[in-house]
């Protein structure tokens, strides 16, 4: 279970991955859509893009970078949500991406870098 410290922090990261999402104009569909497979961030609108978002945040690099915690393992859970997510609202036909959004927050210093088409697994 995480502490509260780190829950927080993930919901800081999660509001300014959103707030940085919506500048660039799009459009947030779903937060924090869970299934029995998992929990995706983030669900947007991209133009003609389904896009799927996993939001990492650190407040330090003593770890890596937020982006190396989404391994082949959590990538195979986002993908199994999406899917779900796809038949649920019958979105078979829609363009796919999957983001990661890395937002580091180093002493009240907040940075973010969006990867686009970080992973695709398809």
């Amino acid at each position: 279970m995480q502490t509260p410290n780190k829950h927080t922090a993930g919901m800081l990261g999660q509001q300014a991955a959103e707030d940085y999402l919506v500048k660039k104009n799009y459009r947030i569909l779903q937060r924090n859509y869970r299934v029995k497979s998992g929990e995706i961030d983030l669900i947007a609108q991209d133009g003609a893009y389904l896009v799927f978002v996993e939001v990492k945040s650190r407040s330090g690099l003593g770890y890596g970078h937020p982006r190396e915690a989404v391994n082949a393992a959590k990538q195979a859970r986002i993908l199994r949500t999406a899917q779900h997510y796809i038949i649920r609202y019958r979105l078979a036909e829609r363009d796919l991406r999957f983001d990661v959004i890395e937002v580091l927050n180093t002493r009240g210093e907040v940075q973010i870098e969006h990867i686009e088409n970080a992973f695709w697994t398809g």
